[in-house]
């Protein structure tokens, strides 16, 4: 475990300590600067000037909620299980308290974790999977009164897709993320998912996912038989090896390798996709996020003995609950959301193309 804690009086740039200088009165007499308007929170605005008209969902530009001299105030949670990590955290840090200020450091494994109220930005350095476990541990720390910081992603994995920066869009784009600029926002929907009943009444489990919510068959692998409601409606039975339960984000991770459609960000929907249905019916289909799924297990693979498991709800693929039969499984969209740091170099549609190759035709390169 590793920790570093930097109070608010970390290093000055000299750019700093001039403008400091200049904004002084140059005597008592001297009018005092005037105050800069520090915030642009508007949940529409243009993803790139902040002061456009045009509207767009999911989208919002803004600038940190303590823009001093010092820039913003940034957490790090390092993944120090990936080797180029070490490395890169030396420099992150430096970039960070070169334009602002390092409210503390942790591994991303540190259960200790507590987040300041004067922390403006939350940096993680990993991967995708990386960021969809800090999110969580975030919103779990944050109360439900008070906004948790949005999170900036810096990809050390294999994709990348939610941690949009790698180490030279950070080195570009240092000065502003780090400093006073103004950010682009990406809000994503959670899923609230609930097992046996509502948290209020004694749930035998309850969790949030970013990604997806999946029940999967487990050994000994046996089909299972899944009923479905969907506000309140009785649905399809499925019957094959599990379904997933997609959010925009997740869209693009399990639910597409299952042949399920892929949903802009910011849209606020869930896809419904069958894992290996035995059926030639029953496609994937996506509802609103004000729709409440029920998933009743009917049949499936008992948990113990050589049978490990069975079969098994999992949330982002990494959260697990054996399921027994006859258990409910109530799926929802959360009433909290994700901000994570967008990288205005890049778009939700180049990004589907430069890494996932989304629609490129057979032998064709970028």
């Amino acid at each position: 475990m590793r920790r570093r804690s930097h109070g608010q009086s970390g290093h000055v740039s000299p750019e700093c300590r001039m403008s400091k200088r200049m904004d002084r009165p140059s005597s008592k007499f001297a009018a005092p600067a005037s105050k800069a308007a520090y915030h642009h929170r508007g949940r529409g605005s243009h993803p790139r000037l902040p002061n456009h008209s045009t509207r767009r969902p999911g989208w919002r530009s803004t600038r940190a909620s303590r823009t001093t001299c010092m820039g913003r105030s940034v957490l790090m949670l390092v993944n120090r299980s990936k080797p180029q990590v070490a490395a890169a955290s030396d420099e992150v840090r430096s970039l960070i308290t070169r334009f602002g200020s390092l409210a503390g450091e942790l591994d991303a494994d540190d259960s200790a974790l507590t987040i300041d109220a004067a922390v403006d930005m939350i940096v993680v350095l990993g991967g995708d999977g990386t960021l969809l476990s800090q999110a969580r541990r975030v919103l779990e720390v944050r109360s439900q009164k008070r906004e948790p910081p949005p999170l900036l992603g810096v990809n050390f994995g294999k994709l990348g897709f939610l941690a949009e920066f790698d180490m030279d869009a950070l080195r570009r784009q240092a000065a502003g993320l780090f400093g006073s600029g103004p950010l682009t926002l990406s809000e994503r929907m959670l899923l609230r998912v609930d097992v046996n009943g509502d948290p209020a009444q004694s749930a035998g489990f309850s969790g949030i996912a970013l990604n997806d919510c999946v029940i999967t068959a487990g050994p000994p692998f046996g089909m299972v038989e899944i009923a479905m409601r969907i506000d309140g409606v009785e649905g399809p039975s499925l019957v094959g090896d599990g379904l997933i339960i997609a959010t925009p984000a997740g869209s693009t991770a399990y639910n597409l390798s299952a042949g399920g459609p892929i949903v802009a960000p910011d849209l606020r929907a869930l896809a419904v996709t069958p894992l290996a249905a035995h059926s030639l019916a029953f496609r994937p289909i996506v509802v609103g996020a004000q729709s409440r799924i029920e998933l009743e297990l009917v049949r499936g693979n008992p948990s113990g003995g050589q049978n490990g498991p069975g079969t098994t709800l999992v949330l982002d693929g990494q959260l697990q609950r054996s399921l027994a039969q006859g258990e409910r499984v109530r799926v929802s969209a959360h009433d909290r959301a994700v901000r994570l740091v967008h990288n205005p170099e890049s778009s939700y549609w180049k990004t589907l193309i430069s890494k996932m190759h989304w629609a490129l035709s057979p032998g064709r390169k970028e």
